[in-house]
Formats: C-alpha cells, sequence, structure tokens
C-alpha cells in the first residue's frame, strides 16, 4: 500500500460547536450523551447464541458496515466513507447474537483518558454524575452504566477501558495484547491498542461469555495461586482508595484460598515506566495520525498509518487543547528517545512478569483515584491523567490482561480494582473476577 503522505488541500477547521449533518454521525441526543449513532437498531443479532437478546455499544473507532467511524472528530467523519465491512471483532459477537444498538461517543483518536470531547460533549457518567466518565471509551462505558447496553466494545491503550471501568463502576476486560483481531480499528499506538468489553459491575459472567466469543475460545483458566498487592502503585493512591482496593483483593484471595504477598511490581521507579509508555506511545500515535492531524487529510486509501510528516505542526483537524498538545508533544520525538524507551519497555515488562508468574495475580488500583469533577482546572486535571497513567503503564508496557472489578457501593465515589496477569491469563482473570466475592 502506498503510505505516501496525502497531498489533499488544507482542511478548514470546523467550530466544535458545528457538526456536520451526517446520518450515522452526529451530536448525541440520548439521556447520557453517550450515543453517535442510535440508540437504534444497527445490526440485528443472530436469533440463538450464547449472546441471544443481549445489546451492544460500539466505540466510534471500530468500523460496523454502513456506518461512518469518525473517531470522534468531524473532520475525520465528514471526510470518511461508510464503512465498507464490520470489523471481526463486532461481527462475532453479534453472530453469537449481540444486537448493535448504536456507536459511542469516544475522546479524538483515543488519545485521552478523561472522556471530554470538545465536539461531542462529555458523556453523563452514570455513577457519579458532575465527575469525568473517564476515556477514551467514554460514551461505552456511560452507555453500560446506564443500562442502555448490556455490554459494549472499547478499546484500550494506556487504560481506555480500564479507566472509564473504574470511574463508572462497570467491569471491563483488556485482553493479552495480540489475542483479539484489530482488523476495522482506527488505532492509536499499535504496540499497545487493544480491543476489549465492558459490563455493569454486577454481571461478571456476561463479561466471561462476551469475552469467550471476542476471543473465538479462550485458553482454559488456570490455577490461582495467589493474589500480590503491588505496593509501589497502591502507594500512589490516597490512603482511603488504597484501602478499599486492597480490601477487595484480600475478600477476593480469601474466597479463592489463596495467599495474598505484598511487594513493588517494579524494579524501578514508576515513574520510569510511564515515560517509556508516553514516548513510545507519542512515536507510534504521530506515525499513524501525524500527517492527519496536520493536513487534515485523511490516510492514503483511507486506511491509518502515514509516514512522519515534513511540514509544520498545525490542528488541522480542530483537536481539542489536551489531545492538540500530545500530538504537537509527540512531533518531537527522536528515534533515540524511541529506541531508548523500548529498551526500558523490556525491563518493565520482564518486571511484570515476574511478578504474575507461576498463577500469581497483581492486584492495583485502576486509576489514581475517583472520577475528578468536571470543573476541575487543567493542572489538577493533568495531574490525575499523569498519575492515573503512571499506574497503568506497567500493564500496558507488558502486554498483558487486565481485569476491572468495582470497590465500592453505590453511594460512594467509584474506584475499581485491576487485576493483572500473565500473558494468555485472560480467563483466569474473568473467571476470579466472577465469583460472588467479586460482587460488593
Amino acid at each position: 500500500m502506498d503510505r505516501s503522505a496525502p497531498t489533499a488541500k488544507l482542511v478548514t477547521v470546523p467550530d466544535p460547536t458545528t457538526l456536520p449533518e451526517l446520518p450515522t454521525w452526529r451530536r448525541p441526543t440520548d439521556p447520557v450523551g453517550a450515543f453517535v449513532d442510535g440508540p437504534d437498531t444497527l445490526v440485528e443479532g443472530a436469533p440463538d447464541g450464547p449472546l441471544a437478546g443481549r445489546t451492544l455499544a460500539v466505540k466510534d473507532v471500530i468500523d460496523v458496515a454502513g456506518r461512518v467511524t469518525g473517531a470522534g472528530n468531524p473532520v475525520i467523519a465528514a471526510q470518511r466513507p461508510p464503512a465498507g465491512r464490520t470489523a471481526p471483532v463486532v461481527q462475532r459477537l453479534v453472530d453469537a447474537g449481540a444486537t448493535v444498538i448504536g456507536r459511542t461517543v469516544t475522546d479524538e483518536l483515543a488519545y485521552s483518558v478523561s472522556g471530554t470531547n470538545v465536539h461531542l460533549g462529555t458523556p453523563v457518567n452514570p455513577a457519579y454524575p458532575g465527575h469525568e466518565p473517564g476515556g477514551s471509551s467514554a460514551g461505552s462505558a456511560a452507555a453500560v452504566a446506564a443500562r442502555l447496553a448490556d455490554l459494549a466494545l472499547g478499546t484500550d491503550t494506556g487504560g481506555s477501558i480500564r479507566v472509564p471501568a473504574s470511574y463508572c463502576r462497570l467491569c471491563g476486560w483488556r485482553p493479552t495484547h495480540g489475542l483479539i483481531p484489530v482488523d476495522g480499528l482506527t488505532p492509536l499506538s499499535p504496540s499497545f491498542d487493544t480491543v476489549g468489553l465492558f459490563t455493569t459491575g454486577d454481571d461478571p459472567e456476561l463479561l466471561g461469555l462476551a469475552a469467550d466469543v471476542l476471543a473465538a475460545g479462550l485458553p482454559p483458566a488456570g490455577e490461582v495461586r495467589g493474589i500480590r498487592i503491588a505496593t509501589d502503585l497502591v502507594g500512589l493512591v490516597a490512603a482511603d482508595d488504597a484501602a478499599d482496593v486492597v480490601a477487595t483483593a484480600e475478600r477476593l484471595a480469601a474466597a479463592l484460598g489463596v495467599p495474598v504477598d505484598r511487594r513493588p511490581v517494579l524494579d524501578r521507579d514508576p515513574a520510569d515506566a510511564l515515560a517509556a509508555f508516553r514516548t513510545l506511545q507519542s512515536a507510534e500515535a504521530w506515525r499513524c495520525h501525524g500527517s492527519v492531524v496536520t493536513t487534515g487529510a485523511l490516510w492514503p486509501e483511507g486506511d491509518p498509518g502515514d509516514p512522519r510528516p515534513t511540514g509544520p505542526w498545525r490542528n488541522a483537524l480542530g483537536l481539542g487543547p489536551g489531545i492538540a498538545s500530545r500530538f504537537e508533544a509527540a512531533a518531537k520525538v527522536t528515534p533515540d528517545d524511541e529506541a531508548r524507551a523500548a529498551r526500558q519497555r523490556e525491563a518493565v515488562r520482564d518486571d511484570v512478569l515476574r511478578a504474575s508468574a507461576d498463577g500469581w495475580l497483581v492486584a492495583q488500583p485502576a486509576a489514581a483515584g475517583p472520577p475528578i469533577a468536571l470543573d476541575t482546572g487543567p493542572e489538577d486535571k493533568l495531574r490525575s491523567r499523569l498519575a492515573t497513567l503512571t499506574i497503568n503503564a506497567p500493564a500496558g508496557l507488558a502486554r498483558v490482561p487486565v481485569v476491572v472489578v468495582p470497590t465500592r457501593p453505590p453511594g460512594r465515589p467509584p474506584l475499581g480494582l485491576a487485576l493483572v496477569g500473565a500473558p494468555g491469563t485472560d480467563a483466569t482473570l474473568l473467571a476470579t473476577a466472577a465469583i460472588p466475592a467479586a460482587r460488593l
């Protein structure tokens, strides 16, 4: 495929209050602001199968045939034709009986963990109104939390399933990297990108059932030998938040009849893992989208994966300020920066694999605390974002699976426990999340 940079003229940046009039992509009108397309029956599920009668929401970076995939941005949505085929991850769930009822709001190009979109608005967090829903799979999480959909597809690069699950009191699954096909996905950072699922916090069995469908059969669950509390990552959150994460982990260990161990998961400062993650994600995001964000012209042949553009930085997509600043910084990452980060990645991966070896599950927070208020100032918002990315970076660098379960009942600010396993232990994590002790 020709990967040469597009030569189309620069696209006029839209007013954020004005969206293109597209029949399958628009500003949400549903009660929680979750859907850019729907809620309505978009694709009828098979009449029988393990997911028959279940409803499914799909993040707006995953293709559904006949619908525009806008990746959260009106310039992209206005130029992209409707998808020619449905992504395999959607088709597998539909073939198993799930009915697609809509496609959901994402942060632009999935490059955020907040869930705030300057063009489409911020979906309501049904578990904690007035606070961020978490992103970039914000609409998918909001749709499930509001019980508008039984399950939802999201993506997770740096925490985009883990964080919304934590913020919206949901169960969430980030699979082992490479386990689930990413065909029909608008990428962000391919060496981190995964496609996973949300269900309500009181329905973890559905999460396991849908995950098995999505993986076309998960490897069998193994024995859990113990739960290892990552003291270095737990120590990054406030004392009351840490206490609830630890208490949930201990409750699960008691129900399983296995020991609890407390030790750091990393043999280095967690900030080093964050730095490696941000450098690698930035370099890959720029390779995927640098030409698009600086010219506004779509990918050659409609396929993401442009080379590094040679022109000056320009926000031709009208990206929101946080995401624009990330792309501007990404443009400055050098090959030497990326090489150093790649070496750090392998060191962090070794740490995580040691901590999760021989049937041990690692327990840590899924976010740096409860959702932050929508009116939080930019400096505090940045601190929260970086702390949350620090907590989630090791699992992403190690390409390992994670399942999130709530730690607090309604009436208290939401916070999730993340259970991290070795590569390929997805079924073990999902089975652990489904035992009665995982319920609030």
